[in-house]
C-alpha cells in the first residue's frame, strides 16, 4: 500500500539572502506555528521572500500544496507588486494561497471603510479623489468634528492623519499616526502639500476620510479571525492617535494585550461578527466564505451608543497582508483550518 505523502505548506515572509539560505524556522517569528504544523502532520517549510530572488521563491512554491504569506503592503521600501504577481501565478497553477492578493484588495485597503459605511459597524466615510476635492470639502466636514484621512493601502499607521479645526483660528491640528510623530499646527495649504503624495497613482490615487471617533480614548479592540470564526482578541488602551491632554504631548502607544476568544468582555462583538457582520461584509465586498483569509483581523473603535445599540463598535481597518503577532489561541484553529482546506484540495 502506497503511503500518502504529507501535505506540504510554505510559510512565506520577507527576509534577505542569508535568511533564505539558512531556511531556519526557529529564527523566524513563526517558530511556534512551524512546530504546531509539524505536530499536526503538515510538512511546513520557510519560504523567505525578497524581490531579488522572486523566481527562486516561485519555483519553491510550485512544489507545495499551499502557502500562507506574511508581507506588508510596503516592505523594505518596496511595494509588494512583484510578490502579488508570484502569488497569483502559483494560485493559477493550483497552489492554495492565503491571503490571495485579490482578497487583499477587497478587504485589506482603506476602501473597505467606504464599502461598509452604511452597515452596523460602519461610520461617516468619504472617498477623496483629488487635492482639489479635499480642499473644497474638508473645511465643511471639520465644522462637525475631527476627521481621519487614510491613504489607500498601508500599515503601521503610515499615511493615516488626524485633522482637527481650531476654534477661532484658520490653522489645523494635524497628527500622523506613524510611530514617533508629534502633533503639528498648519494651514490647509500646508496640509494639502503634505498629503499630495497619497494622490499619486503609485499610492492608490485617493484617500479615505473617516469621522473621528471620540471614544478612541477607551481603546482599540482587534478581533483575530480564522476564516469566519473569532479565535482571539487584542486590546490596546493607548494607540497611535490617542489625543494629548492639555499642553502635554500625546502619550506613546502602549502594548497590545492578547486574549483568547472566550474573553467575557468581548463576547458581544464575537457574536456579532460570527452571526451577522462577517456575512454582511462578504456580501458587500463580493467575497465568498471560501475566499476569506485563513488569518485576518478587524480593528474596532468604540462608537457613540444609541438607544438601539448601547454597545457599538466602529470598523477602523482590516488587516490581511501580514497579521503578526497574534494571540496563542489562534494557532490551533489556524493549523486545523489550513490542514482541512489543503486536505479538501487534494480531494
Amino acid at each position: 500500500m502506497t503511503a500518502v505523502p504529507a501535505i506540504k505548506l510554505a510559510l512565506l515572509y520577507p527576509g534577505d539572502r542569508a535568511m533564505r539560505d539558512r531556511a531556519d524556522p526557529s529564527e523566524s517569528r513563526f517558530a511556534a506555528l512551524f512546530d504546531a504544523f509539524r505536530a499536526a502532520g503538515v510538512a511546513a517549510e520557510p519560504a523567505v521572500y525578497h524581490d531579488d530572488f522572486a523566481d527562486e521563491v516561485t519555483a519553491q512554491l510550485s512544489q507545495v500544496d499551499g502557502v500562507l504569506a506574511w508581507c506588508n503592503p510596503i516592505e523594505g521600501g518596496r511595494p509588494r507588486v512583484r510578490l502579488d504577481a508570484v502569488l497569483r501565478q502559483v494560485a493559477l497553477a493550483g497552489v492554495f494561497v492565503s491571503t490571495h492578493p485579490d482578497a487583499i484588495l477587497r478587504l485589506g485597503t482603506k476602501d473597505v471603510l467606504l464599502d461598509v459605511r452604511d452597515l452596523p459597524f460602519g461610520s461617516d466615510t468619504v472617498r477623496i479623489d483629488s487635492l482639489e476635492q479635499l480642499a473644497a470639502g474638508l473645511p465643511g466636514r471639520l465644522g462637525h468634528g475631527a476627521r481621519v484621512l487614510k491613504q489607500h493601502r498601508g500599515h503601521s499607521g503610515i499615511g493615516v492623519w488626524r485633522v482637527e479645526g481650531i476654534e477661532g483660528n484658520t490653522l489645523l491640528r494635524v497628527r500622523h499616526a506613524q510611530r514617533g510623530s508629534a502633533e503639528e499646527c498648519m494651514d490647509l495649504a500646508s496640509l494639502l502639500q503634505r498629503l499630495a503624495p497619497y494622490f499619486e497613482p503609485d499610492h492608490g490615487g485617493h484617500m479615505i476620510d473617516q469621522a473621528w471617533q471620540p471614544r478612541l480614548v477607551e481603546g482599540m479592540v482587534r478581533a483575530y479571525l480564522v476564516e469566519d470564526r473569532v479565535c482571539g482578541f487584542g486590546h490596546q488602551a493607548i494607540n497611535a492617535l490617542y489625543p494629548a491632554q492639555g499642553d502635554a504631548p500625546a502619550p506613546a502607544p502602549g502594548p497590545r494585550l492578547y486574549h483568547p476568544a472566550d474573553l467575557p468582555r468581548f463576547q458581544h462583538l464575537k457574536r456579532l461578527l460570527e452571526t451577522q457582520w462577517i456575512a454582511l461584509l462578504c456580501q458587500r465586498v463580493g467575497l465568498m466564505r471560501e475566499q476569506l483569509p485563513m488569518l485576518w483581523d478587524c480593528d474596532f473603535m468604540l462608537g457613540e451608543p444609541t438607544p438601539d445599540e448601547p454597545e457599538r463598535y466602529v470598523l477602523c481597518e482590516i488587516n490581511v497582508s501580514s497579521v503578526s503577532p497574534f494571540p496563542p489561541s489562534v494557532v490551533g484553529p489556524l493549523v486545523a483550518a489550513v490542514k482541512a482546506r489543503l486536505g479538501q484540495q487534494r480531494g
